[in-house]
């Protein structure tokens, strides 16, 4: 998954697309543990898109409280 691709989601779409990872990285844990798994590089691949939709939400997440803001000091 590029991060091209990650940016162009909403708020919602990522918090799914979240979910959908953290199910695959719990897939491939439980493969590797009964040994199946055919590549160990995926493992990390799946951590890091982890990582970067974490990134991602948490800086829309900021960005919105900072518009919220700025609307409240200009009602002020």
């Amino acid at each position: 998954m590029k991060a091209t691709e990650i940016k162009e989601l909403s708020l919602d779409e990522l918090k799914k697309r979240l979910a959908d990872e953290k199910e695959n990285l719990a897939n491939l844990r439980f493969q590797k543990a009964t040994s199946q798994l055919e590549s160990p590089i995926k493992v990390r691949s799946v951590r890091r898109d982890i990582a970067r939709i974490k990134t991602l939400i948490r800086e829309k997440e900021l960005s919105q409280a900072a518009k919220q803001r700025n609307e409240e000091v200009k009602q002020s």
